[in-house]
């Protein structure tokens, strides 16, 4: 189960499918120039109106996803397929393009908007590609498939700093808002010809069409699986706890007496556990229960960050630290192979609603956390992390706890398999 071979293989196997290799491509590209924008459009914000202006291009482009989340169903609905995500893409691609001149013309209020405007195109893109990507292979290639797409975060985030800076160093700022807008045109492109592929496949020989999903609510799906509300519930309140993590800076000034230098060898620690910890998550069978799996990783999780704070040495944040970012893929892979048991269309309003519950805490949780640990890192840390773990720990008692006492009726098992019928 943990050999070498096996790891290396599951993600080889899927890189010899052409549509999944040229997904992944083209997520990665894009993913990559996101991490180039995110740098570029924040330093931006700092420019034109200093801190204040980068915590409401946070908001500005978290709001979408709560709107769109909470009351865009039937917006949402419109764009499930390749072909139109291929068009938000394109849409995307201009936005992000012409934002140096956006700013230039327009100032801050141009900027917000902009970064609002592609708030809307990741609403609608992020969950609906999440709730398609478990189709391209066979079910028992499903937990490969996702770690091998939470992969492409991975490496655009090890990769996109230091990128950053180089490209930097030949190019003006604005070539960043470029490039990033060429990485949308090659999404686009990618999922126009896989689009063009699955409409094919789906008229058949004889011009068929696939039938409409049912109309399904994300309460009435909560209702019916508690378990994975109670996943869902974890991961909103451990995003809320997990916000003292933008306060690291302050810790390894306090607590290392370290600056710039010191906090990049921690980021570079966290990358590199994340890439080892995603070749194991997305290859290495993780156990049939997995929102129980799920709970207990997030309370390691928060067990490390609880620990982090206390570090005394360099050697000891680094440690600490490469921990910390390899149980990060086991949180992605885990929570979208359970996700990815529904059928179709109830994926899809699970993925659109873990979007909203996280976006909603994510930007609640920055209108104060950060600046409450900020003056006292060491206590913010030991505090998030230790509630994130309690949160985990009473998510799988309360899981357990529903699976000993449910009755499932006959004929139902996996329950997941049979919801909604999309």
């Amino acid at each position: 189960m943990f050999s070498g071979r096996v790891w290396i293989l599951r993600y080889v196997r899927l890189f010899r499918r052409g549509p999944v290799l040229l997904l992944w491509g083209a997520q990665t590209s894009s993913v990559f120039g996101d991490r180039l924008y995110a740098l570029a459009v924040m330093w931006l914000a700092w420019q034109r109106s200093g801190g204040a202006a980068m915590g409401l291009v946070a908001i500005a482009e978290s709001v979408p996803y709560i709107v769109l989340g909470t009351v865009g169903r039937p917006v949402m609905e419109r764009f499930t397929t390749l072909r139109s995500l291929a068009g938000v893409d394109l849409v995307r691609m201009v936005l992000v393009a012409a934002l140096p001149w956006t700013w230039e013309a327009f100032g801050t209020p141009g900027l917000l908007v902009s970064a609002a405007l592609l708030g809307v195109g990741g609403a609608l893109f992020d969950p609906n590609l999440g709730a398609l990507v478990p189709d391209l292979v066979r079910p028992e290639e499903v937990q490969a498939v996702n770690g091998l797409m939470d992969s492409t975060n991975r490496i655009a985030r090890v990769a996109g700093p230091g990128s950053a800076g180089v490209l930097l160093a030949v190019m003006p700022m604005a070539g960043l808002f470029w490039l990033d807008a060429g990485t949308f045109a090659l999404s686009a492109l990618a999922l126009a010809v896989l689009g063009a592929g699955a409409v094919r496949r789906q008229a058949g020989p004889a011009g068929a069409t696939a039938a409409p999903a049912a109309k399904l609510r994300a309460r009435a799906l909560v209702r019916t699986h508690p378990e994975t509300g109670v996943v869902l519930a974890v991961h909103g309140v451990a995003i809320f706890a997990g916000a003292v993590s933008i306060v690291m800076p302050a810790l390894v000034a306090v607590r290392l007496g370290g600056g710039v230098g010191t906090y990049g060898v921690m980021l570079a620690a966290t990358g590199a556990g994340s890439i080892v910890g995603n070749a194991i998550a997305g290859n290495v069978r993780l156990p049939r229960a997995l929102p129980v799996f799920y709970c207990a990783a997030w309370s390691v999780s928060g067990l490390l960050m609880a620990v982090t704070g206390s570090v005394s040495t360099v050697a000891e944040l680094v440690v600490v630290s490469a921990a910390y970012g390899a149980v990060s893929p086991f949180l992605a892979v885990s929570l979208s192979t359970h996700l990815a048991q529904f059928p179709p269309a109830a994926r899809r309003r699970l993925l659109t609603l873990d979007q909203t519950v996280i976006r909603t805490m994510g930007t609640l949780a920055m209108a104060g956390i950060p600046a409450l640990a900020a003056a006292h890192p060491r206590a913010g840390f030991t505090a998030g992390g230790l509630a994130t773990a309690m949160v985990g720990v009473a998510g799988c008692a309360v899981v357990v706890w529903w699976a000993k006492t449910r009755t499932p009726l006959p004929g139902t098992e996996p329950v997941l398999e049979r919801v909604g019928g999309g």
